[in-house]
């Protein structure tokens, strides 16, 4: 089993999840990789360049835990998108009813995998930290592979087979809702669904992963946060540190987790199940992950040297930008 070192992270959450409005996704292109190189926002997460009806590229953040595609404001009006119907986004806040643009093609560059007619919701670049999301709706009959060493995401058509490092961890995933849940994961000996969130900075439990690790003793000292979401509203949390955390065969050691108490838990059906998002502050130890939509599988590469980044310790109460 693979160990990865004690983590320090500030905290800040991003996560956007969308109910209703189908998209739909452009034929596979027969070309079998297309490899698309990415950038650092200031969360520390992956962006990507993509283009919009032709015009671009604009940086998009990948984030494996929102359902849908957004566009930020500032990006639709600029390119005066006709407007669409409303739709009900899903956020750590809660519910909110948000407008959305019409997108007659949104393609990532360089390459071919392209979303056609996508209804984006809009939303301040402000609360976005990128000029939007690009979410799982693009990324469904896919295989991502998310090089946080190099910064460069790779896609490729799920049924592609390609090189498995010998020391690549591999860990299979349920499927619900367009999510991969991963079973095979505790926190200190209590099992628990993961779901991994590169749109999110910090990793966030749910209450019942809370009562659970809380009534066992097992999780540090509270310190209260206010995490902003992508709808610019802010929500109450609590930050603290949880001693193990296991996934198939890797285990982090001290890893920071925010708990909360959003509605995205309710809608995975896991309210009642101990969860856990696994955010940026996690994956970011490693050198590449790989998320197989289709086969239902993510598989970790260790990094390949013992030297590991020095966070920083929380050291404010004040509110935090979640996206």
């Amino acid at each position: 089993m693979s160990v990865l070192p004690t983590f320090r992270r500030l905290p800040a959450f991003n996560t956007a999840w969308l109910l209703a409005c189908a998209v739909q996704a452009a034929a596979p292109d027969p070309s079998p990789v297309e490899e698309v190189q990415g950038a650092r926002d200031l969360d520390a997460r992956l962006t990507v360049p993509v283009t919009i009806n032709g015009g671009g590229p604009y940086h998009f953040v990948v984030d494996t835990g929102s359902e849908r595609t957004v566009i930020s404001r500032e990006l639709a009006e600029r390119l005066t998108l006709a407007p669409a119907r409303p739709v009900t986004l899903l956020s750590i806040a809660g519910i909110k009813e948000v407008q959305t643009a019409m997108v007659s093609e949104l393609r990532l560059t360089p390459g071919r995998s392209q979303l056609s007619d996508l209804e984006a919701p809009v939303l301040p670049e402000l609360h976005l930290g990128a000029a939007g999301i690009l979410g799982t709706d693009s990324l469904q009959t896919k295989k991502v592979i998310l090089d946080f060493r190099n910064m460069r995401m790779s896609i490729s058509d799920a049924s592609t087979g390609g090189h498995v490092a010998t020391d690549e961890i591999v860990v299979t995933a349920r499927r619900r809702l367009g999510q991969l849940i991963l079973v095979d994961a505790d926190v200190d000996g209590q099992k628990i669904n993961v779901i991994i969130d590169t749109g999110a900075a910090v990793s966030l439990g749910n209450p019942k992963l809370r009562e659970r690790l809380s009534r066992r003793g097992r999780l540090g000292i509270f310190t209260p946060i206010s995490i902003t979401s992508v709808t610019g509203i802010e929500t109450a949390a609590e930050y603290t540190t949880a001693r193990h955390v296991r996934i198939g065969g890797v285990t982090m050691n001290d890893l920071p987790i925010a708990f909360a108490n959003p509605s995205i838990f309710h809608r995975l059906g896991l309210d009642e199940k101990p969860a856990l998002l696994l955010g940026m502050d996690a994956l970011r130890a490693f050198d590449r992950v790989s998320i197989d939509f289709a086969n239902r599988s993510v598989r970790f590469l260790m990094r390949g040297d013992a030297q590991m980044t020095t966070w920083p310790r929380l050291a404010t109460t004040g509110g935090k930008r979640a996206g």
